[in-house]
């Protein structure tokens, strides 16, 4: 629901046009001279502002340089008697969506209204779409039914549709963005803007000019007045990536604007009241960075509200085949191929991979592997990814999930490939002497050498 103050001296014309506004589906404020509307400019969240020309103690023009100087954004409609028409004008000149003389059909101030606010919403839609197209999301929807991938949708779905603060914890490429896009999705604010800025992309000396705006003069290169992220994403999401790489210096001013909800943009004088939600990720372990002071406690605190871990994809391998499956289907259209499946040898590959780089690196595989593949199916050549062994798991590699015995027999499954090699390798390949070291008989050694895939290095 827009705000919108009416700055109107005549108090019966006020009671009829927030009565019309109201029955409109707008929430209205009064102010009943100049003065007190500059006052609720800065003090309250407004989003329109409709004001008579001449007001007492301050003018009309003065409300609508108040309005400008807070945010480009904010339409204002200025009413005039017929005699000011021509002060009416100057005031569109100045930056006002319309002027509307008296008296005036309220059908057609609605319909002005309402003309005015998509024209406020497609321009910052417009300037966040120039960033969006820029680059492109590899995952369109978040792909995977796990138990770990389910646990993290069911919390996703739950925080959604507040304003709490949300923190996404997990390593580099597991598609912190894309879960920070479903937050915002399935949350009220999914119309308004959502914008993603990546704090370790932006030179510290820039951030606060990106996160907060700055005004004309600010510093040098500041020949006019830019918006920052922060008032683009008003009534939306704003996305802090890698928010462990954010300057100490602008940590304390993103807690003002946490703890405050109000921002002013390097060279401002005034404070500019904001209402956007923070999504925050990192995949760096924000304690320790406590510890070594460089990031602030505080701050820590107001981000770390709802922490949601995002697994690795080495946690939820019965994801990998649908996940392969998705990006074969992507690139082989991209690529007008006919690649539609893989061989079992290569899905194998693909389901023991570590994937240290998670989703993306997976993703990049797909394509590569598109890219080299002649037939309709992807062979293990196309992968460029050595088969691994049994022997080659770690301990990180056993899923925690399941009875204590399934467990149990990975682990065991785990240490008995590396003592089976271990032994081999130091009796040469002598199969009868690491049969009697490791007190096991000839044929049992044979059958778990060919059961955990072990090869002569």
């Amino acid at each position: 629901m827009e705000t919108i103050l009416v700055v109107e001296d005549r108090e019966s014309l006020a009671k009829m046009l927030s009565q019309a506004l109201t029955d409109a589906g707008y929430k209205v404020i009064w102010a009943k001279d100049g003065r007190e509307g500059i006052a609720m400019v800065r003090e309250k969240k407004i989003d329109f502002v409709l004001t008579d020309l001449k007001l007492p103690y301050q003018s009309g023009l003065d409300v609508l340089h108040e309005v400008k100087t807070q945010s480009a954004f904010i339409p204002v409609i200025v009413m005039t008697a017929y005699g000011s028409i021509e002060a009416a004008v100057k005031a569109v000149k100045e930056g006002a969506f319309d002027f509307i003389s008296k008296p005036f059909d309220p059908d057609h101030l609605l319909l002005q209204i309402e003309k005015a606010l998509e024209k406020q919403r497609l321009i910052t839609e417009n300037i966040i779409l120039k960033e969006t197209f820029s680059r492109q999301l590899g995952l369109p929807r978040i792909i995977g039914k796990s138990p770990p991938m389910t646990k993290v949708s069911e919390q996703i779905q739950k925080v959604a549709q507040g304003k709490t603060t949300v923190l996404l914890l997990g390593e580099s490429g597991t598609g912190k963005e894309l879960f920070a896009r479903a937050v915002h999705m399935l949350s009220p604010r999914k119309e308004k803007a959502f914008v993603a800025i990546n704090c370790a992309a932006i030179p510290h000396d820039l951030l606060e000019s990106e996160f907060f705006g700055h005004e004309r003069g600010a510093f040098t290169g500041a020949t006019g007045k830019k918006i920052g992220k922060f008032e683009l994403a008003d009534k939306g999401t704003v996305f802090l990536d890698e928010i462990g790489e954010m300057d100490l210096s602008l940590q304390s001013k993103l807690l003002r604007v946490l703890e405050a909800g109000e921002l002013m943009r390097v060279g401002g004088t005034t404070n500019i009241k904001i209402d956007a939600r923070i999504v925050a990720a990192t995949n760096q372990v924000l304690p320790k960075l406590i510890q070594e002071k460089k990031f602030r406690e505080d701050l820590f605190f107001r981000l770390n509200v709802f922490p949601i871990v995002i697994p690795p994809l080495r946690d939820r391998r019965e994801d990998i085949p649908t996940l392969a499956s998705h990006f074969i289907s992507y690139y082989s259209k991209e690529m007008n191929k006919d690649v539609d499946d893989f061989t079992p040898e290569a899905m194998d590959i693909l389901i023991g991979h570590r994937w240290k780089g998670n989703v993306r690196e997976l993703q990049n595989c797909i394509e590569r592997a598109v890219i080299l593949s002649d037939g309709n199916k992807i062979c293990p050549e196309h992968l460029g990814l050595k088969m691994k062994e049994k022997s080659d798991y770690t301990l990180q590699d056993i899923p925690l999930e399941g009875s204590l015995q399934s467990i149990s027999e990975s682990a065991s499954s785990l240490v008995e490939s590396r003592m089976i090699r271990k032994v081999l390798n130091e009796t040469g390949w002598n199969k009868s002497r690491a049969a009697e070291i490791l007190q096991v008989s000839y044929k049992t050694l044979l059958t778990k050498v060919k059961e955990y895939g072990i090869e002569k290095d």
